[in-house]
């Protein structure tokens, strides 16, 4: 009769898919400001160059701490917003969900 052993690799699963993940969302928060910033207006710079993402929370986040962002964001004075931000976070879902599942392939 045949003797069999099996090993409990279930810690070691979970860390690459925690890993995975992170790698993703890693991915995503650097895509993401890379559209952001294509599509942030340029007078000086300064507000291109202040655009950037975190990763925390298994979330990805873009963003910018210029006193002024929500101006061209938004809008002000007469002045239509440009979205960046928002069209950065949306527009591009498809790739995003690509990007998070080459992560998760390569895990």
């Amino acid at each position: 009769m045949s003797s069999y052993k099996t090993k409990d690799n279930t810690e070691e699963v979970l860390s690459a898919m925690e890993k995975a993940i992170e790698r993703g969302l890693e991915a995503i928060g650097l895509t993401a400001e890379g559209h952001a910033k294509k599509n942030t207006p340029v007078d000086t710079g300064r507000l291109r160059n202040s655009i950037a993402h975190a990763v925390e929370d298994k979330s990805a986040y873009i963003g910018t701490n210029v006193e002024y962002a929500p101006d061209v964001e938004l809008g002000s004075r007469g002045r239509e917003g440009k979205h960046m931000l928002q069209r950065a976070a949306t527009e591009h879902a498809d790739e995003y969900k690509r990007l998070m599942e080459d992560s998760m392939k390569n895990a």
